[in-house]
């Protein structure tokens, strides 16, 4: 009776604790999208991201689903950060993300400079449904 009282015990504390160990990681994998103001236009900004093994790839998809790949990117314990190079009127632009991933959310903000100030926006993407 006290081996099956034991059994019972144990069965209960896995049951309590294996929902904590159920919960999956963060994962930056996939399309994020989210709308950005530009001069009192609202634009969607489209990212793809994909995580393998530790290795952080993936690219911002621009006008005319132009693709321009990611840049020293970076993935750890939901923390993101790349950047990315676009070229504008013979002159190169590159701006700085950072955000946190939470499930289908990606919190963040770009950092750029125009016309030799520093600007930040910041930004709420949602994963796309595949």
């Amino acid at each position: 009776m006290k081996r099956l009282m034991m059994v019972v015990v144990v069965v209960a504390c896995a049951a309590m604790v294996s929902p904590a160990w159920a919960e999956e990681k963060p994962n930056p994998t996939g399309t994020w999208k989210w709308t950005v103001d530009i001069n009192g236009q609202t634009r969607e900004v489209t990212l793809k991201l994909k995580l393998e093994g530790d290795k952080l790839t993936g690219a911002m998809v621009g006008r005319n689903n132009q693709e321009t790949a990611i840049e020293d990117a970076k993935y750890k314990d939901g923390e993101v950060s790349f950047k990315v190079t676009r070229e504008r009127n013979g002159q190169k632009v590159t701006s700085q993300y950072t955000g946190k991933v939470s499930g289908d959310s990606f919190k963040g903000k770009s950092e750029f400079e125009r016309d030799g100030q520093k600007q930040t926006r910041e930004f709420d993407a949602k994963r796309a449904k595949e």
